[in-house]
C-alpha cells in the first residue's frame, strides 16, 4: 500500500512548488503523445468527408487532460513508493519534497476528471457507449504506476500506451466525428502509438539502473538495455515508416510523413550511440516532436487530398 509521506529527504515542501515547478511536474514533452493523436485522427476523419472541429477541440481536451492526469499520477504514486528517490531526468514533485503528496493527487485528479468531463460531453454528442472507454481510460491512468499491484511496474507500460494514446486517442477521435472508422485511420493509430511507446521506452531506458534498484520492471528492465535499444529503433523508425508507405492508397500526399523521418532518426540517436542516464533526455523531447511532426504532416497530406 501506498502512503501519503514521500520517501524523499524533507526539503521545503512547506514553502510549496512554485508555478514553473508544476508545470515542468507536468512534463511537457509528452503532451504531443495527446496533440499528435488528435490531429491525425481529425484528420482522417476529414479525409472521409466527417470532419467536426468543436467535437476535436472536446477530443483535444480529453487527451490533453488525460495525459497531464497521468504525469502527475505517476509523480504522486512513484514518489510516496520511494521509487523516485534517486532519479535522472525532469522533475518529481514529490520524489523531490517539492510539494506534498496530497496535493499532486488532488491535482491529478483534477486533470483526470477535466478529461472525463470533457469525455461525457463528447460521448453524448456521438456515442454513448463511449464513456465506458472513457472510464477505462481513467483507470488506467490511475493504475499505471498507483495502487496495490500496479501495471507499470509488470513491464505493461509501453502496452498501454500504444493501446490508448494511439489506437483509442487516434480512432475515438475519427469515430465521434465520423461515426465510424477507417482502415486509413487504423494505420495512422499504429503509427502514433508507435511514436508514443518510442516516447515512454526512451524514458524507461534511462531509468533503467534507478528502476531495476526500486523494483520497478517496465518493459525496459525485462527486456535490458541492448534489446530495449533495439526495440526503439523499431518503434521509432520501422513501424512509422512502413505506415506512412501503407498510407499511400488513402492518398499518395501521406508521402509528406517521410519529411519526419529525419527528426526520427535524431531522436533514435542517442539510443543508437549507447547514450545513459541524463544523455538520453534529448531523445526523449527529440521522439515527441517527431511524433508531433508526422501527425502534422500526414494531416496535411490528408487534407491536402480534400481539396
Amino acid at each position: 500500500m501506498t502512503s501519503e509521506t514521500s520517501h524523499s529527504p524533507d526539503v521545503p515542501a512547506e514553502r510549496g512548488a512554485t508555478p514553473a515547478q508544476w508545470l515542468e511536474g507536468a512534463r511537457p514533452r509528452t503532451w504531443p503523445n495527446a496533440f499528435a493523436p488528435v490531429l491525425v485522427g481529425s484528420a482522417a476523419a476529414g479525409l472521409a468527408g466527417g470532419f467536426v472541429w468543436w467535437q476535436a477541440l472536446l477530443a483535444l481536451v480529453v487527451a490533453w487532460s488525460f495525459i497531464v492526469g497521468v504525469n502527475y499520477a505517476n509523480d504522486y504514486s512513484d514518489g510516496v513508493r520511494g521509487t523516485d528517490d534517486d532519479r535522472v531526468g525532469p522533475l518529481r514533485l514529490v520524489g523531490s519534497g517539492l510539494a506534498r503528496p496530497a496535493t499532486v493527487k488532488r491535482v491529478a485528479f483534477f486533470f483526470l476528471g477535466l478529461g472525463g468531463a470533457a469525455g461525457l460531453v463528447l460521448s453524448a454528442t456521438s456515442a454513448p457507449w463511449l464513456i465506458l472507454v472513457g472510464l477505462v481510460c481513467i483507470a488506467a491512468a490511475w493504475f499505471y504506476t498507483g495502487g496495490t499491484n500496479p501495471y507499470g511496474y509488470r513491464g505493461l507500460g509501453e502496452v498501454a500506451v500504444f493501446v490508448f494514446f494511439g489506437l483509442v486517442a487516434v480512432l475515438g477521435t475519427q469515430f465521434t466525428q465520423l461515426g465510424s472508422i477507417t482502415w486509413y485511420g487504423v494505420v495512422a493509430a499504429v503509427a502514433v502509438g508507435s511514436f508514443s511507446c518510442a516516447v515512454n521506452l526512451t524514458n524507461n531506458l534511462r531509468d533503467i539502473p534507478s528502476d531495476t534498484e526500486a523494483g520497478k520492471v517496465t518493459l525496459a528492465v525485462r527486456l535490458g538495455d541492448s534489446n530495449t535499444r533495439g526495440l526503439h529503433a523499431v518503434l521509432e523508425l520501422l513501424v512509422p515508416l512502413v505506415a506512412t508507405l501503407a498510407l499511400v492508397p488513402a492518398t499518395p500526399w501521406a508521402l509528406l510523413g517521410l519529411a519526419a523521418m529525419p527528426v526520427a532518426w535524431k531522436a533514435n540517436g542517442p539510443v543508437r550511440a549507447r547514450a545513459t542516464g541524463a544523455d538520453l533526455i534529448p531523445a526523449l523531447g527529440l521522439a515527441g516532436v517527431a511524433m508531433l511532426a508526422w501527425s502534422v504532416l500526414v494531416s496535411c497530406g490528408f487534407l491536402i487530398s480534400t481539396l
